[in-house]
């Protein structure tokens, strides 16, 4: 053994051949001791299983997993559809929708974009209302208490207003620096998944932090409103495009309310013409001379994407003071986002919108111009809540201060 170990440990052709002697003979002892004395070597001595009808031990192969398949809106395994007591119409964006304007036709059928019998309110093409409409139409009318209900749900959950010391903790909470949690809201508005991901963020923090991009910053007085409204909170700081929504004292996360998800966005339905071939009391030839003179007229702005354009409602109505059109440059903007910025200063200046060619906006200030005195642009608001706080003394009540 001694000889073994030294060849071992020399790198010599002959170790290969001494070993499968000695493993040879180490057989041929072995079956000489079972043959004699009946003596089973262990199994370390043996090249061959002890017995020859076994088979050799297999590694044990795990069931392959099954592959990742996505839900499907068709299969509903049993489940019963979803009821929500949320009083008040389900949109896809109730931002960019407007219950004025009604619209001409659909472009699809009226198929839910909550999936086949998932949501027990209709689908009408445009929303799934609260209430089932009785008339045939594309809009059900809404229940003139709903809006009462809300105010009353608001309020509840609200509780006691909060004081300037405890506004101004929740603030400096939700900072940049304390947290990256955030909402980012985009050219579509305020959507209704997005009840669902404010909810979720109120899980683990009393505010979120929402950041507001895009078309719908011409008009953020709306999306205050419609956030306060549909998630029944507060917002409690409106810096640029930035709004701190509060969820209230009296909210319990473990009884929120229960909101059915959109599986798809459902196709805009079809609206009346924004521009129209001849603009009212004009000509023909009067409405092709404006058109070529306003996209001659120097731009007024530049619109960035993704921008923020809390700004464009008044910087229009003061040029309308001097001038009668007047030129927006959108180079580089969806065309679908600068014919919702038109369709909005249309209705919040007021205007009349000449063309959009050439990435252009082209509005009138009509024959019969007056300044209109609601700013709704919500340049009111534009300094953030840490900045009226540091005026207040600590001598005044916190009350009278939060009503001012």
């Amino acid at each position: 053994m001694y000889h073994l170990t030294r060849l071992s440990h020399q790198n010599s052709p002959t170790v290969t051949t001494l070993l499968t002697r000695h493993l040879s003979s180490a057989t041929a002892t072995a079956s000489k001791l079972h043959d004699r004395y009946t003596f089973n070597p262990p199994p370390s001595l043996s090249p061959e299983p002890q017995n020859p009808n076994d088979s050799p031990t297999k590694p044990i192969k795990k069931k392959p997993k099954p592959k990742y398949r996505p839900p499907s809106s068709l299969d509903r395994t049993g489940r019963k559809p979803v009821r929500s007591t949320l009083p008040f119409d389900f949109r896809y964006s109730y931002t960019e929708s407007s219950k004025v304007v009604r619209p001409i036709g659909l472009r699809e059928p009226k198929y839910s974009p909550f999936g086949p019998g998932r949501v027990d309110r209709p689908w009408t093409g445009v929303c799934a209302p609260a209430v089932d409409p009785k008339v045939e139409s594309l809009e059900g009318d809404e229940d003139p208490k709903m809006e009462e209900m809300r105010k009353q749900k608001r309020e509840w959950i609200q509780g006691d207003p909060l004081t300037v010391a405890e506004r101004k903790a929740l603030v400096l909470q939700c900072g940049r620096t304390k947290t990256k949690r955030q909402i980012n809201l985009g050219r579509d508005g305020f959507t209704h998944n997005m009840l669902n991901d404010i909810h979720n963020h109120w899980k683990f923090a009393e505010v979120v932090r929402i950041k507001c991009m895009g078309v719908p910053t011409v008009d953020m007085k709306n999306v205050c409103t419609q956030l306060e409204d549909k998630t029944f909170g507060k917002v409690i700081s409106k810096h640029g495009g930035t709004l701190i929504l509060y969820r209230g004292r009296n909210y319990n996360p473990k009884k929120r309310p229960v909101i059915p998800l959109m599986l798809w966005k459902p196709f805009e339905p079809v609206y009346p013409r924004l521009i129209k071939s001849t603009i009212d009391g004009l000509s023909v030839e009067e409405t092709k001379e404006m058109r070529k003179r306003g996209l001659a007229v120097p731009a007024l702005t530049k619109l960035a994407k993704n921008g923020y354009y809390a700004y464009l409602v008044p910087m229009v109505r003061d040029a309308f003071l001097s001038c009668e059109l007047v030129r927006i440059d959108c180079q580089g903007l969806e065309r679908k986002d600068y014919k919702k910025i038109g369709c909005k200063l249309r209705d919040l200046v007021p205007c009349i919108p000449v063309t959009f060619e050439k990435e252009q906006v082209v509005v009138w200030r009509g024959k019969d111009y007056k300044p209109s005195t609601d700013d709704g642009s919500f340049t009111e608001d534009r300094q953030s809540f840490d900045d009226i706080n540091s005026d207040f003394s600590p001598s005044e009540d916190p009350k009278h201060a939060e009503s001012d």
